[in-house]
């Protein structure tokens, strides 16, 4: 990362606010990037909600003039667990790079007792919120959730959902869906993806009865009618996404998916501060509130240290529901 005497007075801990607070500058895209190259590491396959989100990132921080240009990297497998030992050992100290990760990784790492975690990398910020959605092949019988549960409740084995790894949201929507319903979670046939694209595939193929992954990631396909949307997870009815809860349809659960950037291990408190900040003003972008709007993500900005707690804490009570459903 690469910064002329303004850029560092604009991002450091103790000029944060010069910038911003109009010391004389001109506005102009140099005065406000950052970065030259970002390196984003994306320890999923390309066409899920990582990469999407990684990839959004990108169009938003360019627009916004806060970065040059960025590279992607993809290393997909078990939620983020293959590709998380690589981004701990070998981008060890780089300061322009940031792994874009979220809930489902938390959930892999308890499901897959992983020798490795997140105690060493560096917590930059959550970003989103997002709700699931539960949806079916265009030719499925099921024109709703109660159709669905109802061979849910017939034949648990028969009924098999797509999704993400093993242990993420997905998979634990899937459970908490079966333990609402009054069936044993340990036997529903859940087939993990390591990415949308494949799962996508899967749903579109009718390879499986129904599939779970957040909104985004089916909306194009629900847009252009080859698949059905029968529920989302949010608590209540969303304004502006036709569709009814699980609530709604008898299914007495919800569960909101999140997403998040970690820095990599050896960055200093400066360098740290510099990415907190980078993802500060691109949560305050025009650009990135109205990709989120296109997307149904929700901004829940939350960085730094505050950050870090939320995920520790985020790991006690995701081992506490993986638990109880039998898959951990």
């Amino acid at each position: 990362m690469q910064f002329n005497r303004r850029e560092f007075l604009g991002t450091s801990v103790l000029g944060g606010a010069a910038l911003a607070g109009g010391i004389g500058f001109a506005p102009d895209v140099r005065a406000q990037q950052m970065v030259d190259t970002l390196q984003m590491f994306v320890p999923a396959a390309p066409g899920g909600g990582w990469d999407g989100t990684a990839r959004t990132m990108e169009q938003a921080l360019r627009a916004a003039g806060l970065i040059g240009t960025a590279q992607v990297t993809n290393v997909p497998g078990a939620g983020g667990v293959v590709g998380l030992p690589q981004f701990i050992n070998q981008w060890r100290g780089r300061q322009n790079a940031l792994m874009v990760m979220g809930m489902v990784m938390i959930g892999s790492i308890i499901t897959n007792k992983a020798p490795v975690n997140l105690s060493t990398l560096t917590p930059i910020a959550r970003l989103t919120e997002e709700y699931l959605a539960v949806v079916v092949p265009a030719e499925s019988p099921h024109r709703d959730m109660r159709s669905l549960v109802a061979a849910l409740k017939a034949n648990p084995g028969g009924v098999s959902w797509a999704g993400g790894s093993a242990g993420g949201s997905d998979h634990i929507l899937v459970g908490l869906i079966c333990q609402a319903v009054g069936v044993d979670a340990t036997k529903a046939s859940y087939v993990p993806f390591a990415g949308g694209g494949p799962a996508t595939a899967a749903i579109l193929g009718n390879q499986v009865t129904a599939g779970v992954s957040g909104l985004s990631e089916f909306a194009e396909q629900v847009k252009a009618g080859r698949m059905r949307l029968l529920a989302i997870s949010a608590a209540q009815r969303v304004p502006g996404i036709d569709a009814p809860t699980l609530r709604e349809q008898g299914v007495d659960t919800d569960l909101t998916n999140w997403r998040g950037v970690y820095a990599p291990a050896g960055v200093n408190a400066q360098q740290k501060q510099a990415m907190i900040t980078l993802m500060e003003r691109m949560n305050a972008s025009a650009q990135w509130k109205e990709e989120c709007t296109k997307r149904d993500w929700t901004p829940t900005f939350l960085g730094g240290d505050a950050f870090g707690t939320y995920v520790t804490n985020e790991f006690t009570r995701l081992s506490g529901i993986l638990k109880t459903l039998g898959l951990a």
